[in-house]
C-alpha cells in the first residue's frame, strides 16, 4: 500500500531525451514520461485503452503519443484525439494522465487525485544548477521495500560499520552521537552532533583539516512519504561550528527520493553535493566514494529485505531507531487518512470490451 497523495521523483531530467519516452513503473502503476514540444514533461497511463498494449512501444509526435498497436493517438491530457478508419472517437477512449513538474534536475510526479497537487510539497533541492557545489546524480533499482531505505537514512548509526571505507570514522562516535528528533510540518527532523572525532577517509580526500579530529554535524530532514535531505558538514574541532561560524566548513549535501516500484522494489534516486571551500574546486572524480557509500546502502537494504522476506518477526528497537519510527508513523498516518477519504468501489459487472466504433 502506498500514499497516493504526494509528489515523487519519477526520473532526473536528463532521462526523458526530446522526441523520445520513458516506460516506468512507479507505485505498481506503469507511467509513461514524454516532452513536449516545449521541453516541458508529460506523464500518461503506459497502456492503450484499445488493446492494453503499452504506449511506449508507439511514437511521440506533435505533442501526443500514437500507440503502436492501431494508431489510437492521446494528447497530454489523456484524451483519445485520433482513431485510424473512423471520425467517431468513443468517450471512453482515453488514458490517465499524471500531473507533472520539473524542478532542480529532476521530474516529479503526483501519483494520486489530480485535483489535490499542491506544487508547494514538491522538497527543494538547487544544488544541481549552483557553480558553487560540485555535484553527482544516480539512480539504483533497489531490490527492497522503500520504507527500509528511509529506514537507513533515518538512522545513521550504522555509518561507522556499513561505510567505514569513506564516510564512516569510528563507529563508537556514530553510535554515541548527540542527537535529537523533533516532528517538522511535512515530516521529521533528527539533528546529530559528534564533537572531536576521527575524520573519515573521504573526509580527508577532499579537505585540509588544521586538526587531527573534527567536529561533525548530520541534519536529517524526512519529507513524508518518500524524501530525506541529508545536510552534513565537518570543521576543525573547536572553530565554532556549534555555534554555525562555518566558513571553512567541508559541506556536504545529500538528496535521496524513493519511489516505489513494487512492494519490494524502489527507484532509489540519490544525488550529493559537495562545497568549494576557499575557492578549490572539488572535482567529480572526488566524488567516487559516493557511489561506493551508496552502493553499500544499497546491498545492506537488499539482504535485510531477502531476510525479512524469510522471517518478518520479530525485530527489536534500539534508542536510535527513534528518527526511523517517527518517519514510519507519519507514513502511516497519511495511509490512514488517505483509506477514509476514499469511498469504496463497486465491482463493474463482467462483460465484453466495448467496441470503438
Amino acid at each position: 500500500m502506498f500514499v497516493r497523495n504526494a509528489w515523487y521523483v519519477g526520473a532526473w531530467s536528463d532521462e526523458i531525451a526530446a522526441g523520445a519516452m520513458l516506460s516506468r513503473t512507479l507505485l505498481g502503476d506503469p507511467v509513461l514520461f514524454y516532452r513536449l514540444a516545449d521541453g516541458s514533461p508529460a506523464a500518461l497511463a503506459d497502456r492503450c485503452c484499445h488493446r492494453g498494449l503499452p504506449l511506449s512501444h508507439g511514437r511521440v509526435q506533435d505533442d501526443c503519443v500514437t500507440c503502436g498497436y492501431h494508431g489510437l493517438t492521446f494528447d497530454r491530457t489523456g484524451a483519445c484525439v485520433r482513431v485510424p478508419g473512423q471520425e467517431r472517437i468513443p468517450p471512453a477512449a482515453r488514458v490517465r494522465s499524471y500531473p507533472v513538474r520539473e524542478r532542480d534536475n529532476m521530474v516529479w510526479v503526483w501519483m494520486g487525485d489530480p485535483a489535490s497537487a499542491d506544487d508547494t510539497l514538491i522538497v527543494s533541492h538547487p544544488f544541481a544548477q549552483s557553480p558553487e557545489w560540485t555535484f553527482l546524480k544516480d539512480r539504483y533499482l533497489v531490490q527492497a521495500n522503500y520504507q527500509l531505505i528511509t529506514d537507513n537514512l533515518m538512522d545513521l548509526t550504522h555509518v561507522g560499520y556499513v561505510h567505514n571505507r569513506t564516510i564512516g570514522g569510528t563507529p563508537q562516535a556514530h553510535s554515541e552521537a548527540v542527537s535529537r528528533t523533533r516532528a517538522t510540518e511535512h515530516g521529521v527532523r533528527v539533528e546529530r552532533w559528534m564533537p572531536d572525532s576521527v575524520p573519515p577517509p573521504s573526509y580527508i580526500a577532499v579537505h585540509e583539516f588544521r586538526t587531527p579530529r573534527i567536529d561533525r554535524w548530520m541534519e536529517i530532514e524526512f519529507f513524508a512519504p518518500a524524501v530525506v535531505r541529508i545536510h552534513t558538514g565537518a570543521m576543525d574541532t573547536g572553530t565554532g561550528a556549534r555555534e554555525g561560524l562555518r566558513d571553512d566548513a567541508l559541506l556536504f549535501w545529500g538528496f535521496n527520493a524513493q519511489t516505489p516500484e513494487t512492494e519490494t522494489t524502489t527507484h532509489y534516486f540519490w544525488s550529493g553535493a559537495r562545497s568549494h571551500v576557499a575557492g578549490r574546486s572539488i572535482g567529480e572524480q572526488r566524488l567516487d566514494s559516493l557511489r561506493i557509500t551508496f552502493s553499500e546502502d544499497k546491498d545492506i537494504v537488499e539482504a535485510q529485505q531477502a531476510s525479512l522476506n524469510r522471517q518478518p518477526e520479530p525485530l527489536v528497537m534500539i534508542a536510535s531507531d527513534g528518527g526511523m519510527v517517527a518517519a514510519r508513523r507519519r507514513v502511516a498516518a497519511m495511509l490512514r487518512a488517505e483509506a477514509e477519504t476514499v469511498a469504496p468501489v463497486e465491482p463493474a459487472p463482467a462483460s465484453a470490451p466495448a467496441a470503438l466504433d
